[in-house]
């Protein structure tokens, strides 16, 4: 196969890009409710820190709309009739008939089902769901189901009582306290020397591919300059690896592959030498060429 590389051209548009970006936007982080990961949770559910229940009553939600920092939503967790774990953010609200009725509803804020045995592979995920009396949620299909089709949840109002109870074998469990060990550890502001070193591509950066794909890229760089890590892409949370080389001329070159299912995606591209905080360059997958840009992820 014949050697591409990068093209000038296509590398100065990227940069261009890249830099107005910067101009307008900062990385992005995600928050409390994110960190509880599939394996997280899996943990979370051997601990004192949730309480199974078989009707989750307003008063539930309310007492607990503050376990996850800046967050105003009740946390549970759902055990699906398909052996899966299931995220909620969850609040007891009413939705307005008339100007004189309104209906008790289960408002869920957002909600995420992982593929089992997976780290952060999604199966399902939503936001702003509101499931009404006599209605039934699917978290492994991710949709309002009628009966016949089961569900995993189901919104009871039964004169003055009103409850979220699981449906077959789901389960239900109220978060009340959160796992100490939980956030990522924070990886420092990045501070780059007069000389650069190849321990400067260490680290995790946001991916941003030809405006199309984006995920987070952990990279790791031993002293032979040999590239290994991982990919999870943002549209599902799967997990891809990463391995590549730096430099050797020059030393801010960095050459590494994303092994996808079907086919294997190439990147090549260099890094701010002045603060380390950028990679820009090329990408291909099979015969298209684009560009990329990377970002340095900092706390």
């Amino acid at each position: 196969m014949r050697r591409r590389c990068c093209s000038p051209r296509l590398v100065l548009r990227c940069l261009v890009v890249v830099l107005g970006v910067l101009a307008i936007v900062g990385p992005a982080h995600g928050d409390a409710f994110d960190h509880y990961t599939n394996p997280v949770l899996s943990r979370l559910l051997e601990t004192k820190n949730v309480k199974e229940v078989a009707r989750l009553v307003p008063n539930d939600l309310s007492d607990h709309d503050n376990v996850l920092p800046g967050i105003t939503s009740a946390f549970i967790v759902v055990k699906t009739n398909g052996n899966r774990h299931a995220k909620l953010l969850v609040q007891a609200a009413r939705q307005r008939v008339t100007d004189e009725k309104r209906i008790p509803i289960l408002f869920i804020d957002r909600y995420v089902t992982y593929k089992d045995g997976e780290e952060r592979t999604i199966l399902a995920s939503g936001k702003s769901q509101s499931l009404y009396p006599g209605f039934r949620f699917s978290l492994d299909l991710g949709q309002v189901v009628p009966e016949e089709l089961g569900g995993d949840l189901r919104f009871v109002v039964d004169g003055d009582k009103v409850y979220t109870e699981p449906v077959g074998k789901a389960k239900i469990y109220l978060v009340t306290r959160l796992l100490t060990d939980v956030a990522p550890k924070k990886a420092g502001k990045f501070v780059a020397g007069e000389k650069f070193d190849s321990k400067y591509f260490n680290g995790t950066f946001k991916l941003y591919d030809d405006g199309r794909r984006s995920g987070s890229m952990t990279l790791k760089v031993d002293e032979e300059g040999t590239v290994t890590g991982a990919y999870y892409s943002d549209s599902d949370g799967q997990k891809y690896d990463v391995v590549g080389k730096v430099g050797p001329s020059p030393k801010h070159q960095i050459e590494f592959r994303i092994k996808l299912p079907r086919v294997e995606q190439s990147f090549k591209g260099l890094l701010f030498t002045g603060d380390g905080k950028v990679i820009a360059g090329t990408s291909r997958m099979v015969e298209h060429e684009a560009g990329f840009y990377a970002v340095r992820q900092e706390d």
